[in-house]
């Protein structure tokens, strides 16, 4: 059995300020070795503001500093990334900002989630239409300096909006939040994109890599980003899928839906898997809004 030692302690002490409910914490000791009751009484005395017993140094088994929930244990693949406990919870609806969001699909290396539902048929027009005269051409990042280039493999027009803004934007944000199970506080302001027939955007990691220099001017306000939610704001005609080249997976475009995806561990490991990109716009036109959560809030 493991110690509860000064790192389980931290741990449990950092769930309970992310609002963890006492059953969850309990269940993921309980699944690293803990019996239940030692794991009920630490959780109770955390809780209760006690101090807790400890024993020998043993670090918590593969647990989720940087996640909103409990982790419990990890799985390494062969390209050494470490998968935890997907933050989004189970199940094959999520209950968010008051909406039932709909679980499509789901897949565990890499983590991607297919939803349906996130947003209705007038959020999506409102979205758009606040947009559409305000369009600027997209850009990416510079790896050696950080700053923001045109390229030809980004093809669309986008903008942002602050986060919470406004009370509609406030909504959107408050809902998104919570179905990807990630403080508000952390993610980056709404991204509204456009792509033209023939637009695309080729595969791309949306973490910024830690090799290249230009990364870390975007990592010192926030930390690196884990997690990435795409909603769909319009149904396109042909063409404009999301792919996962590396895990042969494509996702339609589909009005009110959205794809999620988890890439950065507790650990800090980064998942390769989760290369993908904006294939061409084959027919008609698209419209996406994108959501970024950073490791530490984003100001």
């Amino acid at each position: 059995m493991p110690i509860l030692d000064r790192a389980w302690r931290d741990w449990l002490t950092t769930n309970v300020e992310r609002g963890c409910s006492a059953e969850s914490m309990i269940d993921a000791m309980i699944a690293s070795g803990f019996d239940h009751g030692t794991a009920r009484e630490a959780v109770k005395q955390i809780v209760l503001g006690k101090p807790v017993a400890l024993g020998q140094a043993t670090p918590p088994a593969a647990t989720s500093a940087a996640s909103a929930t409990t982790a419990t244990s990890s799985i390494a693949t062969s390209n050494g990334y470490h998968y935890e406990p997907c933050p989004v919870p189970a199940g094959n609806v999520v209950r968010a900002g008051g909406r039932d969001v709909k679980v499509l699909l789901r897949c565990e290396r890499p983590q991607v989630i297919v939803f349906g539902d996130v947003l209705s048929a007038d959020e999506c027009h409102e979205l758009m239409e606040r947009s559409r005269h305000r369009l600027k051409r997209s850009t990416t990042v510079n790896e050696t300096d950080g700053s923001e280039d045109v390229i030809q493999n980004r093809t669309s027009e986008g903008i942002w909006f602050q986060r919470c803004e406004d009370p509609f934007i406030t909504t959107l944000d408050e809902r998104i939040a919570e179905l990807m199970n990630w403080p508000m506080n952390c993610g980056e302001g709404l991204q509204i994109l456009h792509y033209n027939g023939g637009g695309e955007y080729r595969p791309h990691f949306d973490y910024f890599p830690p090799d290249q220099a230009g990364s870390a001017r975007h990592t010192a306000h926030g930390g690196q980003r884990v997690a990435t939610l795409i909603v769909y704001l319009n149904d396109v005609a042909g063409g404009g899928e999301t792919i996962f080249p590396e895990a042969g997976l494509s996702v339609v475009a589909k009005q009110g839906g959205a794809v999620y995806f988890s890439y950065m561990n507790s650990l800090g490991e980064l998942d390769p898997l989760t290369l993908h990109g904006g294939a061409p716009v084959l027919a008609g036109e698209k419209w996406i809004m994108t959501k970024w959560m950073r490791q530490r809030a984003y100001e």
